[in-house]
């Protein structure tokens, strides 16, 4: 269990490598110094997006969402409650749609809200449509 897992920075975006076992002690960025997990989901763009799902060894879920949406906005603050409750063994992130339409097109998003399970960058689960944060914590394939 202490084998160092790489940890991308929601702040710099360097890569950091943290023993397993030190994920729950709040480390920091080898970089900037700042906390590496925030209980925040993280908003991510374009050009940040593929260093933190591929990079990251933990798995990453994303929610791909939209300002006009109103089941996204319904859905935010549970999302935050989520990410509270999951991290540091799962990062949750946000990909604005409206402001990053390569990426909605890239992975086939044809409703928001939809959440994706990265692991390893590569898509290991889908759900469309809002969640509240206990059945966000609770999706079986988490």
């Amino acid at each position: 269990m202490n084998d160092p897992l790489h940890i991308v920075c929601p702040h710099c975006h360097s890569i950091n490598r943290v023993p397993a076992a030190r994920l729950d002690q709040q480390p920091n960025c080898g970089q900037c110094h700042q906390a590496l997990f925030t209980a925040h989901p993280l908003e991510l763009t374009q050009a940040s997006f593929t260093r933190h799902v591929t990079r990251n060894d933990i798995p990453v879920l994303v929610d791909f969402w939209a300002p006009w949406c109103g089941p996204c906005k319904m859905m935010a603050p549970h999302f935050l409650r989520a990410a509270q409750q999951l991290e540091p063994a799962i990062r949750l992130v946000k990909v604005d749609t409206e402001a990053e339409q390569n990426l909605g097109a890239q992975y086939g998003i044809r409703s928001i809200p939809t959440l994706v399970l990265f692991r390893n960058g590569r898509e290991v689960a889908r759900q469309s449509g809002a969640m509240s944060a206990q059945d966000i914590v609770q999706l079986p394939h988490l």
